[in-house]
């Protein structure tokens, strides 16, 4: 996967794509064909539970107002924070779960299938599924050979957007490894202007980070290995991957303003930081994945594939990483709603609409190419869809939610105290250490 999408990169790098950056593109053009049948639900109320905020929410709600058009239902969305699986497990607990909710990590798929809170995918669900995607992406939404959820939504994680008028004034062209990748940010630093904008406010990001590092620096074996807790994060693996995160981390030069502006940057704010301004922006880059775009669409002024353009992660080891991520729905509550809009979720109909808004990458094997709204997007979705069931899934998102995903706790705690102290490579790998076997052993 990493051969290909740095192939496809390579193109986006190059400058192709719409001037509209996804911007009038808010209901995918032309209305999708229907593929698929829906139940009529007249006066029924749902209520959809997701992480999402800001453009994310306001798209989805577009996919939303659809199925009330098709089915009569009444849909209500709840924002859940960052820590969904407390929010939802409260709302369990209490007698109260909305009917579907959207989860971003696979292990809390995991963990909520073993407590019995997951309703199976009914046979028009299953149908869908079998039509539109890859057996790896069906395998991720089931547990003990049961299928419960639908991943609409999915992520190339290893992506690092840049301004291209801070790269011309600088001098400097796209780097392909990590070496380079530092060499750049100081030269671009030499020329005014911050290099590298973090979101460290949100600790997810950092997970991503470290995750892009290790891959590419320890191999799919290990990460693996570690992904499963089955060797420790004080392995010198982890070790060496933290070190050289520091190399970046430790050079305030190198961040917008410094570690400490960096820890109270939030993620939105890291992508309008690289891409506002004009010619003297807050900083030169932002990494993070494809769902950057919408940020750029909808938060600034510039127009992907000209003032906005993209690089595969730079090559720690011998290749550039490919973390994959993805949002699964589930139905938390039995009844015939929250199986039709399991349906939905899954038909090439929804997620047209979600991508034809921009900055939204879908599984989907079967979605028109065309339906995105420029080709920066288009490659990068391309790039996912043809490595077929070979990718590697965020990691953090498949560790206990109590780890791997919830703000404040565990792995997003530690990464961000390293944040403010990337010489205690030592120290974090000890706290890492601790709060993952306390997490996998509950």
């Amino acid at each position: 996967m990493a051969v290909v999408a740095a192939g496809a990169l390579a193109l986006t790098g190059c400058g192709g794509g719409s001037d509209d950056g996804g911007k009038d593109s808010g209901d995918g053009g032309e209305k999708p064909a229907v593929t698929v049948e829906l139940p009529k639900l007249d006066g029924e109320k749902l209520q959809v539970a997701a992480v999402w905020t800001g453009a994310e929410q306001k798209n989805f709600g577009k996919v939303l107002d659809e199925f009330e058009k098709r089915t009569g239902a009444e849909v209500s969305f709840v924002p859940t924070g960052d820590s969904i699986s407390t929010f939802l497990g409260t709302k369990i607990e209490g007698g109260e779960p909305p009917d579907v909710a959207l989860l971003p990590q696979v292990g809390a798929l995991q963990q909520f299938a073993e407590k019995g809170w997951l309703q199976p995918a009914d046979s028009a669900v299953r149908e869908q599924l079998g039509k539109n995607f890859s057996q790896g992406w069906q395998d991720l939404g089931a547990h003990d050979g049961e299928q419960y959820g639908v991943y609409y939504k999915a992520a190339n994680k290893s992506l690092v957007w840049y301004n291209t008028a801070a790269f011309t004034n600088a001098g400097v062209e796209e780097p392909a490894t990590w070496d380079e990748f530092l060499e750049t940010a100081r030269t671009i630093s030499d020329s005014g202007v911050p290099p590298v904008s973090v979101g460290g406010a949100d600790g997810w990001t950092l997970t991503d980070w470290f995750e892009n590092i290790y891959l590419s620096q320890a191999g799919p074996e290990k990460y693996d290995q570690l992904a499963a807790h089955e060797i420790k994060w004080t392995d010198p693996s982890v070790e060496k991957a933290l070190t050289t995160l520091g190399e970046l981390f430790g050079d305030d030069t190198l961040l917008a303003g410094g570690k400490k502006g960096a820890l109270q940057t939030e993620f939105p704010k890291s992508v309008t930081k690289a891409f506002e301004g004009g010619d003297a922006p807050d900083a030169a880059m932002v990494y993070e994945g494809d769902f950057v775009g919408i940020n750029i669409a909808n938060d600034t002024k510039a127009k992907i594939g000209s003032d906005a353009k993209v690089f595969p992660f730079p090559a720690v080891g011998a290749e550039s990483p490919v973390v994959s991520g993805g949002d699964v729905a589930v139905a938390l509550k039995e009844g015939k709603g929250a199986q039709a809009l399991l349906t939905f979720l899954a038909s090439t109909d929804a997620a047209a609409i979600s991508a034809g808004a921009g900055g939204f990458i879908s599984p989907n094997k079967e979605l028109d190419p065309e339906t995105y709204p420029n080709d920066v997007q288009r490659d990068i979705a391309k790039a996912l869809i043809e490595a077929g069931d070979d990718f590697r899934f965020d990691m953090s998102d498949q560790a206990p939610a109590s780890f791997g995903g919830t703000k404040g706790e565990g792995e997003w705690k530690v990464l961000q105290d390293f944040l403010a102290d990337p010489e205690d490579v030592a120290g974090a790998q000890k706290a890492l250490e601790a709060a993952a076997a306390k997490a996998y052993k509950s």
